[in-house]
């Protein structure tokens, strides 16, 4: 730029780029591009930089190698290069050290690089410098030795400089990446492969290695390189890791981290929760949180929901809104609007919903001077908003239609003239109960409340869970009745990714589950033989085939699971729960498959090798296929399969007898201990001081003959050769009597705990000799904890188990038959005995504590006992139902005493709503609420005063009993 002066300088001419020139604010280098006047150029200027010319080499595989002279300088090393990979680990470079019994090694170890030093007699010295250098990009790094110092530098970071002592020569030749045929010097012998990656700009000395000479031959010489270009690969760009999965790679391969996503695999494509409460259900899971995952391997994340097992698998999504929402009386038309938020997503919403039996949701309301419907002139004066942002002014019932609260479809609203109570308008107090189960408006997103100007009127309202009961796909099923029928659908759609899976059951040797074709690709799943489910398919590389083979047949009419998976990694089958088999893809091999006919079930296009027998929930890649839907409609195929007990009767525990449904199946616990869905809820009852519970056996003509010595017929004629006893206990009471069987003849048997509280069983079989006593002394059972006890009686052999692990056994002298069966107490004996001195102390003493599955052949006493079938049971004292023994103390349930009332019939709603309604805002309860707290008080003090009088009087009984 022209001056007054023009300055000179001694040094030479800068030679080389420059990139944006600025002073003050102009740029100057546009100013010369454009010849401006103020700008003088002198000299050879242009307008371009180019770039050096920069020569990658590849290192190809591990045995890749490139050998470089040294620069033979005894008090000097140095090397530089800059170098690029995927890898974790691979040897980059090594020289020999003195006469080759010693070596200087530069090799990656999980992305960090190590420089290691071998010495003859000298302990192996180590420098490791840099972080994550396997992540594809370029890294710079320079070995230095000077003197008696060596050095490591990774990307310019000085504080990963190390010195120590050299002092001894290198070799002549420098070695980078693997090792030359035949070569056995200290590099080679290291236990990692040869560098797999990209190294350019490499300098030995003062000297630039040029990557053409070595091509050439003229310096060096090289192994399985690809010099001029870095054939490094992207294998993570793009992603077939799935569900936000973490894509990592290799010279050759990728893999994912399914870690923390809920899903498995090699590409994390399976989902490892179930897709429902009821497949939770029949896996025989109780009541629980679960994570469901609705879609399986399709988008929807899994999410948590409460599983309810009641007679079927209830689904219960709690909101995040307010527990109650009240509302005063305010201006005409002022809006009181409350949202709801859902543990799940609207889409994860949508899926519950779509495939559920049936879904409601319940709202409970409170009010006075309020009505929720309309003014009278048809205006709304609330309404809610569901899942499809859709605003809806109906309230209860399955259809928009009825405009009913609960009182209104019962016929017991507290006006005839309406159909919900709060609508009857009153200066009062009232409630309804809306159930709204019209499913595919559900779940409610907002509820608005108007105000009508009425300075008095008050409402409170709670929104209930979301209930969801079954699951439609679970149970969707087909039979195949002929060789020939099939189902069809559209095109299998997998072309990255795809999965299968069914279950199935057929007596048949061989058939095709289903069938896809294309041009050369195919993908099929057949039952090949008896013991054999094989998995076919092509995507161009040939056909591969996957075969699961069982030491048991699978043509046994039960229900076999079968899963199939496709993907860019390879191939999976697993049935059941026997072993997977899987199967690599080839190497850079074809990946997409690509199918074009229509998807056959139960068979094939050409009609040939049919499936006979029943298919259920079939999904592809996570969706459902209405199997049922087009059953309907094609000749030689019925919706639905039968017998389904053959493969769910084992959930049905505890001696309870599974019966079929259309769609699944029911446990009868009627000759179990147990109750609930599937015969596993514990029945217990604890037992005060004094109580009885005599049950009389009586005929039961139901019962088949081959059971009929453990029938209820067991009366004045029947003979006993072998009965089976269980129950469980929790006491500290010594002595006690467990249990105590009475017969006609004055035969007997007691169980009974001792004074230092072993168990003691006692058989008299024959009244004219003395009862056979046998004590099993096997440690205190009257500590407090939970135990249960199982006897087994074959004629003269008895078996006793205590804790399903100590066992026992005894031979009867008395007798082997047990004669006309009377009754059986558990507890306190109130009539006089004709027993041994140990029994008839016990039986004095009765029972203090818990007991729980009482069980005597066929009968159960104690269930009878707590649903009060006055006709055969008798009860004295008091005896409370319990929640379970096995979980220690806890407060009883109901209690049922020879005065009291049968306590109420099980709950069969999904799962009971507590009122959650502020008493504040409710002041017209607050008077009821305080009387009932005052009686509940008067109860509990007066049964406390029972309580220390029966302790006074019953001395000789433990004070601390637990259940």
């Amino acid at each position: 730029m022209p001056g007054e002066h023009f300055l000179t300088f001694p040094h030479k001419n800068f030679h080389g780029c420059l990139e944006n020139i600025y002073y003050n604010g102009v740029n100057i280098i546009k100013l010369a591009k454009k010849h401006e006047s103020q700008i003088l150029i002198k000299g050879n200027v242009s307008f371009t930089c180019p770039q050096p010319q920069t020569i990658p080499v590849t290192f190809l595989s591990s045995g890749s190698y490139l050998a470089l002279p040294s620069s033979l300088r005894e008090d000097k090393m140095s090397l530089a290069f800059q170098l690029r990979t995927w890898n974790k680990a691979g040897r980059v470079f090594f020289s020999q050290v003195g006469h080759g019994s010693g070596g200087l090694v530069l090799f990656l170890k999980n992305g960090k690089l190590i420089l290691n030093l071998s010495e003859p007699g000298q302990p192996l010295k180590n420098i490791t410098a840099g972080a994550v250098l396997n992540d594809g990009l370029w890294h710079s790094v320079s070995v230095s030795a000077q003197g008696s110092y060596l050095s490591l530098l990774v990307d310019g970071d000085t504080s990963a400089q190390t010195l120590m002592s050299v002092g001894i020569p290198l070799g002549d030749t420098y070695y980078f990446g693997g090792c030359p045929n035949n070569s056995s010097s200290f590099g080679c012998e290291h236990y990692f492969g040869g560098f797999q990656g990209c190294l350019r700009l490499i300098s030995v000395g003062d000297k630039v290695v040029d990557p053409i000479a070595v091509q050439q031959g003229v310096l060096g010489s090289f192994s399985d390189l690809q010099i001029d270009s870095c054939g490094i690969i992207d294998r993570c760009l793009p992603s077939y890791c799935e569900h936000g999965s973490r894509c990592t790679q290799s010279w050759d391969t990728f893999s994912c981290d399914c870690e923390g996503t809920g899903y498995t695999g090699t590409t994390c494509h399976s989902s490892i929760y179930e897709q429902s409460c009821e497949a939770h259900r029949h896996r025989g899971s109780p009541s629980g949180l679960y994570y469901i995952d609705v879609d399986g391997s399709g988008p929807l994340a899994p999410f948590l929901v409460y599983c309810n097992m009641t007679d079927t698998a209830w689904t219960v999504v709690q909101h995040g809104g307010p527990d109650v929402v009240t509302v005063i009386g305010g201006p005409e038309g002022h809006k009181h609007s409350a949202t709801f938020s859902y543990a799940a997503n609207a889409a994860q919403l949508h899926a519950v919903v779509d495939v559920a039996e049936h879904c409601e949701q319940q709202v409970d309301l409170q009010c006075r001077t309020s009505r929720p419907s309309d003014t009278g002139d048809g205006t709304s004066l609330s309404w809610w908003v569901g899942r499809s942002n859709e605003t809806y002014t109906y309230w209860g019932g399955s259809l928009p239609d009825p405009q009913k609260c609960t009182c209104g479809f019962e016929g017991n609203c507290i006006d005839s003239q309406y159909h919900c109570n709060c609508d009857a308008d009153q200066n009062e107090w009232t409630s309804d109960t809306i159930v709204l189960s019209h499913k595919e408006h559900l779940p409610v997103t907002e509820m608005v409340v108007t105000d009508t100007g009425r300075p008095y009127s008050e409402a409170a309202y709670t929104l209930g869970p979301l209930l969801c009961q079954g699951d439609k796909s679970f149970w969707n099923s087909a039979s195949f009745n002929t060789e020939a029928s099939y189902l069809h659908f559209p095109t299998f759609h997998g072309e990255l990714t795809a999965d299968v899976q069914f279950l199935f059951k057929t007596t048949i040797s061989s058939g095709v589950f289903m069938e896809n074709l294309g041009i050369t690709d195919f993908i099929r799943i057949e039952l090949r033989a008896p013991t054999e489910v094989t998995f076919s398919f092509d995507v161009g590389n040939g056909p591969c085939e996957l075969t699961i083979q069982s030491p048991t047949p699978f043509n046994d009419n039960r229900w076999h699971h079968v899963r199939a998976e496709r993907n860019v990694k390879g191939a999976s089958l697993q049935v059941d729960q026997l072993p997977q088999k899987t199967q690599s893809t080839p190497a850079d091999g074809h990946v997409r498959l690509q199918l074009n006919s229509q998807l056959f079930i139960g068979g094939t296009a050409s009609r040939q090798k049919g499936f006979l027998g029943c298919i259920r929930s079939l999904q592809v890649n996570g969706m459902a296929l209405d199997l049922e839907e087009r059953a309907v409609m094609t000749p030689g195929v019925e919706p639905g399969c039968s017998g389904h007990c053959s493969s769910y009767g084992h959930l049905c525990r505890n001696g309870g007898k599974c019966q079929e449904k259309h769609r699944g199946i029911a446990c009868d616990c009627a000759f179990s201990a147990y109750d609930g869905p599937l015969c596993s809820h514990e029945i217990s009852a604890y037992f005060e001081m004094g109580s009885s519970v005599t049950y009389n056996f009586q005929e039961y003509s139901a019962l088949s003959a081959n059971t009929s010595y453990l029938a209820s017929s067991l009366h004045g004629d029947v003979i006993l050769s072998r009965e089976t006893i269980t129950l469980s206990f929790r006491t500290t009471q010594t002595p006690c009597l467990l249990l105590y069987v009475a017969s006609f003849y004055e035969e007997y048997l007691s169980i009974i705990l001792a004074n230092n509280g072993s168990l003691q069983v006692r058989y008299k079989l024959d009244r004219h000799r003395n009862a056979d006593a046998f004590n099993f002394d096997l440690r205190n059972l009257a500590d407090g904890h939970f135990h249960q006890l199982t006897i087994n009686r074959e004629e003269a052999v008895v078996s006793v188990e205590v804790n399903q692990s100590t066992k026992r056994q005894v031979i009867l002298s008395s007798g082997t038959e047990f004669n006309a069966v009377k009754s059986l107490i558990l507890g306190k004996v109130l009539e006089p005995l004709d027993a041994d001195p140990e029994t008839q102390q016990a039986a004095a003493q009765g029972f203090t504590g818990c007991l729980s599955s009482v069980r005597f052949g066929l009968e159960v006493p104690l269930k009878a006992a707590l649903n009060q079938n006055r006709a055969r049971v008798t009860i004295q004292g008091s005896v409370a139902a319990a929640a379970h023994c096995a979980e220690g103390p806890g407060s009883a349930e109901r209690t049922i005493s020879s005065a009291g009332h049968s306590g109420s019939a099980e709950d069969r709603q999904p799962l009971p709503n507590t009122d959650r309604s502020d008493p504040g805002v409710i002041g017209g309860i607050t008077a009821v609420v305080i009387f009932i707290l005052l009686c509940v008080s008067a109860i509990a003090i007066r049964v406390h005063q029972q309580r220390r009088l029966h302790q006074k009087n019953e001395s000789t009984v433990s004070k601390t009993e637990e259940c």
